[in-house]
């Protein structure tokens, strides 16, 4: 006789509703676009991730080498090794003129998930985080899963994209508990002269809201603008949280280390979080971590030294191009042209000129709506100049076939 059958019930697929308010990064999706078409075979001017084409400094590579070969591939503290942590807060010192200690700092994987941390740790549904468009992709959905709602604030090229402390304090309601300045910024390479970050933390400490400061590109700035944080002001951490990452300076995008710096008890409760998500960043990575913040600076100032070679070469081939503006960055390793002028019927957004881009002449872009900035595009310049006058040479031929 035949058991009896046994019904089965299909799962549903029904997604948080955290996890539906948020988008996919768009910079992510042009470098899964971009790779899709070099598996193919297709050569590509990609000009779409924002990730030094250096290699990692020789002595950081030997730090991880040493690290397997002694074993040191077992967990760490929560919050990164006691080492690195105290390693972070003495090179900020130096760096940008600080005073943390080791207990005021977290080891996270990437800066993203040091700002993902803070904003988990402070914002309630209903609260608000004002921030600057064009403003870094992951700010506002960081914010809209956390249940919060992004205040942003216009800012103009013609005044370098930068925040000033009125618009913030226009923008602060009671709801307000974080104001975020990426200074230099992604994806325009604006900075924030310290003198208006002065005035905006100011703002931030009376009315009794967070500071967060991305400083994940300060030590790419050209010209006479310097390095600079905010942290250095005497009295400033008790409004002060610092996202920090060794990604863009020591060329470790995929080493995935970065870390914030701020009050104890908010480094704690970011560390709580994180011991239930990720735990520890990657050992080996830690260990070479360290030999970064306490080595040698020599590869940052010959990245830069390059990185201001490519800038003059790409924003003097953009302004070339008829019907496009483009600004010359203060920092970071990004142009950010405006191409209203470019937009026609056929091609009505700066979207559907970065998608004919990559079909048309695969040029791989990221288009400005993504950073709340309808009408630009962003491209980054970290990769060599050879590549660079060879997709100006398609964006050029592209504009002009579309007149």
């Amino acid at each position: 006789m035949e058991p009896a059958a046994v019904a089965k019930t299909e799962a549903t697929l029904e997604l948080s509703e955290r996890v539906n308010r948020i988008a996919p990064s768009s910079t992510m999706m042009v470098v899964q676009a971009a790779d899709q078409l070099k598996s193919k075979g297709v050569d590509v001017a990609d000009f779409g991730a924002g990730e030094p084409d250096f290699p990692t400094p020789e002595h950081i590579k030997r730090a991880c080498i040493r690290a397997l070969e002694e074993n040191r591939t077992k967990y760490t503290p929560v919050p990164g090794l006691t080492q690195l942590r105290q390693a972070i807060c003495d090179w900020h010192k130096r760096e940008l003129g600080s005073s943390y200690h080791s207990a005021e700092c977290v080891v996270t994987v990437g800066g993203k998930q040091a700002i993902f941390n803070a904003v988990c740790s402070l914002v309630d549904p209903g609260d608000e985080v004002v921030m600057a468009a064009p403003y870094w992709v992951s700010y506002p959905d960081i914010v809209k899963y956390a249940g919060g709602k992004p205040v942003v604030i216009k800012t103009r090229a013609e005044d370098g994209f930068v925040m000033h402390a009125g618009q913030v304090e226009k923008a602060i309601t009671e709801k307000t508990r974080i104001v975020i300045a990426n200074s230099p910024s992604n994806p325009t390479g604006g900075v924030i002269p310290p003198a208006e970050l002065e005035r905006i933390l100011a703002v931030c400490q009376r009315h009794g809201v967070w500071l967060m400061t991305d400083e994940c590109y300060s030590h790419f700035t050209y010209g006479d603008v310097r390095p600079y944080s905010v942290a250095s002001i005497p009295d400033s951490k008790s409004a002060l949280i610092v996202i920090g990452s060794l990604s863009k300076t020591f060329a470790m995008t995929g080493w995935r280390v970065g870390y914030a710096l701020a009050p104890q008890p908010l480094i704690a409760a970011m560390t709580k979080l994180q011991s239930q998500s990720t735990s520890n960043p990657t050992s080996i990575a830690q260990y070479a971590a360290i030999a970064a913040m306490t080595g040698p600076m020599d590869s940052v100032s010959i990245m830069l030294a390059e990185y201001a070679r490519r800038r003059d070469r790409i924003v003097a081939g953009l302004q070339a191009i008829p019907g496009v503006t483009c600004r010359a960055p203060a920092g970071a390793f990004y142009v950010f042209p405006n191409v209203s002028g470019c937009l026609t019927n056929q091609m009505p957004s700066a979207a559907a000129v970065a998608s004919q881009l990559l079909e048309r002449e695969h040029v791989a872009l990221v288009p400005g709506e993504g950073f709340g900035a309808p009408g630009f595009l962003r491209l980054s310049y970290a990769t060599s100049i050879d590549r660079i006058d060879e997709g100006l040479r398609r964006i050029g031929r592209f504009f002009g076939q579309a007149k």
